[in-house]
């Protein structure tokens, strides 16, 4: 068992930055499938970017040259920085960790950006 908990969600002007943690209860220096996704009301829950085996980096469209995922093994803690939000990036996000054949999910942060 995994439990993540997510913070660092508020509320943010158009423009602005913030930077979400995902801590784990477990190491996860051994894991290599991780991401933070986002939903908004009405709709699905998207990638927004992803940590995968061998150390690669996707980000969906929207998050590129904006958003910044990283990992501190120490830590135990996933991150992403999310900087010039728009009002589009408003949902709620969460982060996910594979642990064997395993998807386990936080609970969310919201974050809402005001334009």
């Amino acid at each position: 068992q995994v439990q993540l908990v997510e913070s660092g969600g508020g509320l943010v002007q158009a423009g602005g930055s913030l930077r979400l943690s995902c801590a784990s209860s477990r190491s996860i220096f051994t894991f290599n499938n991780m991401g933070w996704y986002r939903q908004a009301p009405g709709n699905q829950r998207d990638l927004v970017a992803a940590i995968i085996s061998g150390g690669s980096i996707n980000y969906a469209e929207s998050a590129k040259g904006r958003f910044t995922i990283s990992r501190d093994n120490a830590k135990n803690t996933v991150y992403l920085q999310m900087n010039s939000l728009k009002p589009d990036d408003t949902a709620v996000y969460f982060c996910r960790i594979r642990v064997g054949w395993t998807d386990y999910w936080g609970q969310g942060t919201q974050v809402t950006v005001s334009s």
